[in-house]
């Protein structure tokens, strides 16, 4: 009787999983296996890079609301009557009001007309995921230096798979997927961060894992945090930024 029940279970569980081949092709109703419910939202897609319908705005060109300084104060990079927001150096990084975890982020960087320096001094900032995880920003057209910290890399981590670079001046976008990094109750990182970038409409990080920090000296950290600002540095560079828009996850 034992050996009967557990033949039984044992009959269901394989049919369950989708490997009793007999069973899957005693289905002959395509109806059977059409999802109607639940049924995906509404969004309405941009036109072109604009912001779709259930996306927050970050920067619009006009204004700076959504940002400010690490002390709170008021943003004081430049804007222009073109709609872009350029770094005023030494006046510090911003970063987003508001925290975010799992996101689609989406951004718009011109590196400076006029090429300055070489390297790691050419058009540098980052765009740190979590106010913690950076995403290199930097002129890397033409520009050799270490490829774990080029454009679009995981800065110190992980080189993007080519160089997508458009030249000084030109403006460039980055789209991002991000899936933030989970921690148990103990603060022991499970699960680590992963990041997709498109550069310029190339694939350049695909579904990258991400080590833990991104420091410019020392090894990965693994802290638990929790949602963090979306952070552009002030590396002392003239980069300059317009449509941002994120989308959480």
């Amino acid at each position: 009787m034992m050996k009967l029940i557990r033949l039984t279970i044992f009959s269901l569980l394989f049919s369950i999983s989708g490997l009793n081949a007999q069973s899957r092709v005693q289905i002959t109703d395509p109806t059977a296996t059409e999802v109607w419910s639940p049924v995906p939202r509404k969004v309405t897609p941009g036109e072109g890079t604009a912001a779709p319908s259930d996306a927050i705005v970050l920067f619009d060109g006009k204004s700076t609301d959504e940002w400010t300084h690490a002390d709170g104060s008021s943003v004081k990079w430049t804007l222009d009557s073109q709609g872009a927001m350029t770094v005023t150096p030494k006046t510090g990084d911003i970063k987003t009001k508001r925290t975010f975890g799992d996101v689609q982020l989406h951004l718009e960087f011109r590196t400076p007309v006029v090429v300055k320096g070489e390297g790691q001094g050419r058009g540098n900032s980052g765009v740190f995921l979590q106010g913690i995880y950076e995403v290199q920003l930097l002129d890397s057209y033409n520009n050799r230096t270490y490829s774990n910290g080029q454009a679009a890399a995981i800065y110190k981590q992980s080189m993007p798979l080519v160089n997508a670079c458009r030249p000084p001046g030109e403006w460039q976008t980055y789209d991002i997927v991000y899936k933030a990094p989970k921690f148990n109750k103990d603060g022991i990182k499970m699960e680590s961060a992963r990041i997709t970038v498109i550069h310029n409409g190339v694939l350049v990080q695909n579904n990258t894992e991400i080590l833990g920090t991104t420091p410019y000296i020392g090894l990965p950290e693994n802290k638990a945090h929790g949602n963090g600002p979306i952070i552009l540095q002030d590396h002392g560079d003239l980069l300059s930024f317009r449509n941002i828009w994120i989308r959480e996850l």
